[in-house]
This record gives C-alpha cells, sequence and structure tokens, in this order.
C-alpha cells in the first residue's frame, strides 16, 4: 500500500477460492463391465484411477464378475510428489495454501494466492499485527503527515454542504489501517459541530488487530445507549461521534446519505493475471514445483476470471490491447465500485477514492513489499504485503454501468487533489508554530505527499531521501448527480 511510501529511494516498477474446473477437465471417461481392468490400470497410477462400485451383500467371486469399472485418464493433471515424513521448515500458511493446491488436485489463481495471503484467518499479512509506519512494512500518506486526514475531512465536509447538511451521515472508511486518516478526519472537523453531530463513523475491518488499534486512535469510549437499547454505543472521544465497526460494507446500515473514504484499499484486492499465448489470453496460475516452492503456471484452458478479462478488453481501445503481453483485471474491484453505486444511487452521497494506479489497463504491477523493500511474490507468503496498480478506468467503467444516478470525476494527481483543498495554506500555518525538528517534519510530509521523485531539499541520510508521491497516486469520486460535481474537480 505505499507502493507504499518505500522509504529506500528503489525504483518503483512495473478471496474467493474457486475451482477453474475447465483447467481440470477430465480427458478420457470410460465406463465398462470388465473384471480385469482394475488390475491393468494399476499398473499405471498417474494415468488413470479406477473405482470399483460393488453392490450390498455380494460374493467376491461375483463381485469381480459383474462390477462396473469407471477409468479416469488424470495424465494432464497435477501430479503430486509422494508424501514425505521428515519434518518441515514450512509455515502453517505455506501448507495452507499446498494443501489447497493438493486437494484441488491442481494449481490456484493469483488471486485467491494473494487473498489467502493477505486476509486469511489465522496467517494473513493484515490479521494478526501492525504492518504499517517505519517499523512495519510500509508507510502510508495518513502515516506521512496529519495534513492528509484533514484534507481528507475538508473534501467530507464539502460534500456533506452540498449534499443539504443532512442531520444524518454514515461516514464510512473501507481498510482504516490505524485509524491514522479517520483520528486525524475528526480532530480537524471537531469545531464544526453541526457536521460531526451528523456523523457516525463506521470502520471496514477485517483484521481483529488493526480494529484495536483503530479504537485507540479514536480515543474510543463506551457509553450507555441513550434509547435503552442493551448494546452500549461506542463514541470517539476526539468528536463526541459513534463509531461501528463491519466485516464488509454490506453490514453497513443502508437508508442514510453514506460518505464513503477508501484510501489504499483497492490496491490490496485480489488481482487476476493473464499472459498473451499461442491460444490467446492464458491466465497465470500458482502451483508446487517438484523442489517444493511455489511456482507460476499457464492454464491450458479459459478459467471463471476470462469473463472478466473479455469485459475489460471491451472497455479499451484494440490499439491499447494490441500492445500488451500481460493484463491484470481485479473483479472484486468492479463488483466493490458497483456496490458502492448502488449505496450511493439510492441513500445519496459519494465515495473518494485515492490509490496507486493507472486510468487505463493494467500490465504487470503486482508486487511484495517487506520491511520497505520489494521482495519476491512467491516467497514466503504471508511475511510480505502484495499489491497491486489499481485500473481506475475500469473504476469508472463498473459505476456508470450500474446506476444511471451517479457520476463519476477524475481521476486527478494526488497533488492537485491535496493542492486544490488547500494544503499549501494548511503546511504554512503548521510551520509559524512549530520547533524546528516539527518544521522538518512538515516539509517531509508535504514533499512526499505531493511532491514528485526525490525532496531537492533534503541533507540527511541518502537511504532516507522522501519520495514524492503527488503525481503515483490518483483521486477519483463517485458521487450522486443530485450533488452536484465535488471540490476539487469542478
Amino acid at each position: 500500500m505505499l507502493r507504499r511510501v518505500v522509504l529506500q529511494a528503489a525504483t518503483h516498477r512495473r478471496r474467493r477460492p474457486f475451482l477453474p474446473s475447465s483447467i481440470y477437465a477430465f480427458r478420457q471417461c470410460s465406463i465398462s463391465a470388465s473384471s480385469s481392468s482394475s488390475s491393468e490400470s494399476s499398473q499405471n497410477s498417474n494415468s488413470s484411477f479406477v473405482e470399483h462400485l460393488e453392490g450390498p451383500n455380494q460374493s467376491t467371486e461375483t463381485t469381480a464378475q459383474s462390477s462396473t469399472t469407471i477409468s479416469i485418464d488424470r495424465s494432464g493433471l497435477y501430479n503430486p510428489p509422494d508424501h514425505s515424513h521428515q519434518p518441515s521448515s514450512d509455515s502453517e500458511l505455506v501448507k495452507h495454501l499446498k494443501g489447497i493446491i493438493k486437494f484441488r488436485g491442481g494449481p490456484i489463481s493469483v488471486a485467491e494466492y494473494m487473498e489467502e495471503v493477505l486476509t486469511n484467518p489465522k496467517d494473513g499479512f493484515y490479521m494478526n499485527r501492525d504492518v504499517f509506519g517505519v517499523a512495519g512494512d510500509f508507510i502510508t500518506s495518513p502515516e506521512v503527515s496529519q495534513m492528509f486526514g484533514e484534507m481528507v475531512g475538508v473534501w467530507v465536509m464539502c460534500l456533506w454542504e452540498q449534499m443539504g447538511q443532512p442531520n444524518r451521515v454514515n461516514l464510512v472508511e473501507l481498510g482504516p489501517g490505524r485509524g491514522t486518516l479517520m483520528a486525524d478526519l475528526l480532530r480537524g472537523a471537531s469545531k464544526i459541530k453541526k457536521f460531526t453531530e451528523s456523523l457516525h463513523i463506521h470502520m471496514v475491518e477485517c483484521s481483529p488487530t488493526l480494529q484495536k488499534l483503530q479504537h485507540c486512535s479514536l480515543k474510543c469510549t463506551d457509553k450507555d445507549d441513550a434509547d435503552g437499547n442493551l448494546e452500549k454505543q461506542i463514541i470517539s472521544k476526539l468528536s463526541e461521534t459513534p463509531v461501528s465497526w463491519h466485516a464488509t460494507l454490506e453490514q453497513v446500515p443502508t437508508g442514510v446519505p453514506t460518505i464513503i473514504i477508501a484510501h489504499e484499499f483497492y490496491d490490496a484486492l485480489p488481482v487476476h493475471q493473464f499472459q498473451r499465448a499461442s491460444r490467446g489470453w492464458s491466465e497465470k496460475m500458482i502451483d508446487v514445483a517438484e523442489d517444493s516452492s511455489f511456482r507460476f503456471v499457464l492454464s491450458p484452458q479459459p478459467t471463471p476470471a476470462s469473463l472478466y478479462i473479455m469485459k475489460r478488453c471491451k472497455w479499451a481501445e484494440r490499439e491499447e490491447i494490441a500492445k500488451l503481453d500481460h493484463i491484470e483485471v481485479c473483479p472484486k474491484a468492479m463488483d466493490l465500485t458497483q456496490n458502492i453505486a448502488k449505496r450511493i444511487s439510492s441513500d445519496g452521497g459519494g465515495a473518494l477514492i485515492i490509490d496507486y494506479g493507472l486510468n487505463g489497463i493494467v500490465s504487470d504491477s503486482l508486487q511484495a513489499i517487506q520491511k520497505h523493500e520489494f521482495v519476491n511474490i512467491l516467497d514466503n507468503p504471508g511475511s510480505a504485503d502484495l499489491s497491486a496498480y489499481v485500473d481506475f478506468e475500469a473504476v469508472r467503467h463498473s459505476a456508470e454501468e450500474v446506476s444511471e444516478d451517479v457520476c463519476v470525476h477524475g481521476p486527478i494527481t494526488q497533488s492537485q487533489f491535496l493542492g486544490s483543498l488547500g494544503i499549501n495554506f494548511r503546511v504554512e500555518a503548521l510551520l509559524q508554530r512549530c520547533t524546528e525538528a516539527q518544521a522538518e517534519s512538515l516539509r517531509t510530509g508535504y514533499w512526499r505527499l505531493v511532491g514528485e521523485g526525490e525532496a531537492p531539499f533534503w541533507e540527511g541520510p541518502n537511504e532516507q531521501t522522501p519520495i514524492g508521491m503527488g503525481t503515483r497516486y490518483l483521486a477519483m469520486a463517485i458521487v450522486n448527480k443530485k450533488q452536484g460535481i465535488p471540490v476539487p474537480f469542478q
């Protein structure tokens, strides 16, 4: 998620489990009544599987004469290595992934691998630890400077005013990390009482560990429900605003105007990768090699995800497709966008998406980051963050396809977004009342948020040179047409 701000000046390079049945289609299936086929087929267990179906209470002799034999040619399928009783150094997640591949009898998609690595309930990268900040694996914009959350808060308040300042608003954040963005937003908006009193905060987070960190960041406390309900209400002391947690967006109550923030959330959604082959686009899969390591393979037949690459290619120019050898598609991003658009269409409001990506087809962007450095995607799954570029054009088409009542604006660069909302004035105001050390931190944070490339003013160690995210990150808004054009997309 920084592509994420990687602390070293590295060159920025380019779940649900499913069974692509077409990959594992049986090559041959014959049914015959024979007493000898069992012994013949058992001589070559790698190429066929023979099963005898016996009726009850039959003698061995009768069974041998009348048994039905089903012979299935498995020569084209994955053939796992013989089981070894030697101790294994594999992590529990690696064992789990290999177990899925063995059970399926063939490789899994990159998307399924990515989802297990990131959100496996027991061993997923995000599930049981704090991965953010200098001591973690990557830094996100809210962790860089308080100004980021404050500027997002300005955007939310402006949209609220365009909505007619409703008395009740669901403010939803998808994948809130430590809760830093929402905390800075509420601190900045705390003096606008009419606004904060209208809010109910909904944090969509599947990680119990991160939920606890968010609870702490928002300075939450329990409060007896004023309506006499048995359940106590959780209140953020930053703005006396109620807060709720949910595992998915679908769990957030409907029927209330909704503002959704998705910052560095789309990039962690699982992607399917396709490679051009002689037979057309083939999906890249992940299998177990003879040395028991993970490896990439190509599907020999169309997979269910092929429907999404066909859909994505319809949204692109033929010339754009012709020059590509790899394509990534993210079905979950398309589906999530449509759910957001439907909710905004029915309830009113809007959504802000900020992430790194392209306003066009993404070719081959999946990467792994561990301790602020790029590592191999297939090495030590669960120890590194996996993320991919967001296809903003696919996001736009997905929203427009599902509803005529919403309008999509952008994308524009993060630098344009933050600059138009007044981050320049904010940093000047903060610099007037801070220490020299704080001023240095503000200048560094400002450059990382709106700059491009390496900061020219840096005098510290080369490996800590601030890398600007201003043009690598894009901002897009999806709003109900009744709200008009949101700032700063006019």
